[in-house]
Formats: structure tokens, sequence, C-alpha cells
């Protein structure tokens, strides 16, 4: 991963504290293919690790084709991480309605009973604006994303539900640094190559 010019180290100073419920997002010249130009949700973060989703990166299956037993919500997965690809998680506003299920900010829930769940897609309660659907997870082990913030790779903000629920996910990265404003705007029009200048 790479660091940002010195000029731009006071961005990162003013950087909140990883918790659940606060976006990453990835400084624009981070080579990790895994997280290049990312925005994460993270739902859990304390002394033994850190877990998040990755939002802005859509893959070509959905829901239906994952689990063909599930018939009337035929939502995109998205691509949540690289670890354990091949499991299902999901962020979702149903709050109570899905029990066991973790609230990690404002109207935003993590995951919960999946037979509950399935429940309330064949009554056709749930939508797609009301869950995203992740395969794997990001995931750091004790202290590395405190490593990771002091290597300048992340920025830390407030997450909020219209992030995770967005229309557009490819415009998601650059939009949330255009709100912050300022030299994070200016930072949200840097090319991926920093060689393309």
């Amino acid at each position: 991963m790479t660091s940002m010019d010195k000029e731009n180290n006071n961005i990162f100073d003013r950087n909140e504290a990883p918790k659940r419920g606060k976006l990453l997002i990835s400084e624009p010249f981070m080579n990790d293919p895994n997280f290049k130009r990312t925005v994460i949700l993270l739902c859990e973060h304390n002394d033994e690790g850190s877990v998040g989703f990755v939002l802005n990166r859509k893959t070509e299956l959905t829901l239906t084709e994952a689990m063909p037993d599930i018939t009337n919500l035929n939502a995109p997965l998205y691509y949540g991480g690289p670890v354990e690809p091949n499991t299902l998680h999901y962020i979702h506003n149903l709050g109570d309605t899905i029990p066991e299920s973790v609230q990690i900010g404002d109207n935003l829930f993590w995951g919960g009973d999946f037979q509950t769940l399935k429940v309330l897609i064949d009554n056709e309660t749930v939508q797609s604006a009301n869950i995203r659907f992740f395969l794997g997870y990001s995931g750091w082990g004790p202290e590395q994303i405190i490593e990771e913030l002091n290597q300048q790779s992340w920025f830390v903000v407030d997450g909020r539900a219209a992030d995770v629920f967005c229309d557009d996910e490819k415009q998601l990265w650059n939009q949330i640094l255009e709100e912050l404003g300022g030299e994070y705007k200016q930072i949200s029009n840097y090319p991926e190559n920093p060689n393309w200048n």
C-alpha cells in the first residue's frame, strides 16, 4: 500500500478512530487490487480485529443464481472482500424484523437469522432497497487497521445508510470524497496511476 504525498498528511491527521459503523475510504494510489478505490463499511472493530464489507464492487451474480431456492428477490451480490469468498453476508435496514441482527449505525444492521430473512423474502416483505448481499468479507487482525491508518492507507469517515444502499456504487468513492470538500474533493480527481499526471 502506498502513502499520500507529504503535502496531504494533514488530511490523514484528521482521521476519526475506526469503529463499528464508520467507513474506510482507500487512498487514491492504493495498489492492493482487493481494495483499490474502495469504500468499506466497518461492522466490527475491537481488540480481536476488524470486519467490514466493500460497498462499491457489484459482482455479475445475483442472489437467485447463488441460492436457487430464493426466487422472490433477484438482488445483486456485492464483493464484500477477499476473506471466505464463498460465504454470504448482508447489511439491511430492517432492524429487529430480523432477529439477532446487529445494529452498526443509524438504520443500518448486520446479519441476523437467515431463516427469518428467507420467510420475509418469500412473503415479498423485503425489497432490494432494504438489503445488500455480499460474498466474502474484509478482515483485519488485531491492530492491523491502526497500522494501515498509520501508513496512510485509509480515510475514516462516518457511515450513512444512503452510502450502503446507493444506486450508483461505481461513483461512491468519488462521491464521498467530493462531499467532504476541500482537499478531499481534490483527491477524488487524482488519476489512478500517479504517472499519468
